[in-house]
């Protein structure tokens, strides 16, 4: 679903479909820069999020609640979000909002850098009954995030949609049981039968 809507956006800002044309004007009316929306939009530079990502897999992996490998799973996901992002910036080539200058704007290496650096801690800390509680926390982050950088006129709204697209992907597509990021419990279940 997340490839199809994120084709779907980036059809419309190449064609210079009528979905661009919403999206700029609901943008240029979003524009109203502040010391919070500045805040908001600095959560999502990689100076912030990696060193949050850092500690989060230092912490799992010295409780114990992950191991090692998680933790460089958790690192190389990361490091995929610019070898990702970049490309398709340079390939849709969409002009930034105003005073932002030409080309490279869609989707937001912000928005993604954090949708992954903080979707990666919330796989590594969440755990029990309390999972929905780190969920809702990132949810508001990410929105936030987007927020403020669409107030600030760093982005389009759709750069913002189209970069959660991207991040959702490398969260959520099932990736080799040794890097599953999110296991770290044992399995449920009878034990396994000793062989006689």
């Amino acid at each position: 679903m997340l490839p199809v809507l994120f084709t779907l956006i980036a059809w419309q800002i190449v064609t210079h479909g009528p979905l661009r044309a919403l999206d700029e004007r609901l943008g240029a009316a979003l524009i109203s820069p502040s010391a919070v929306a500045r805040f908001l939009a600095d959560l999502g530079n990689a100076s912030v999020a990696v060193p949050v990502l850092l500690a989060a897999c230092g912490w799992a992996v010295w409780r114990g609640t992950r191991t090692w490998r998680q933790a460089l799973a958790a690192c190389l996901c990361m490091a995929v979000v610019p070898a990702l992002v970049v490309p398709l910036k340079l390939w849709i080539a969409r002009p930034g909002p105003p005073g932002m200058g030409p080309g490279g704007y869609f989707p937001s290496g912000h928005a993604a850098t954090a949708a992954v650096a903080y979707g990666l801690v919330v796989l590594l800390l969440a755990a029990g009954r309390g999972w929905w509680v780190w969920a809702a926390g990132y949810a508001v982050l990410n929105v936030a995030v987007g927020v403020g950088l669409v107030r600030c006129g760093y982005h389009w709204p759709l750069d913002v949609v189209g970069a959660w697209c991207v991040a959702g992907v490398l969260l959520f597509v099932p990736r080799p049981r040794p890097f599953t990021v999110s296991s770290g419990a044992p399995p449920r279940g009878p034990a396994p039968r000793s062989a006689r």
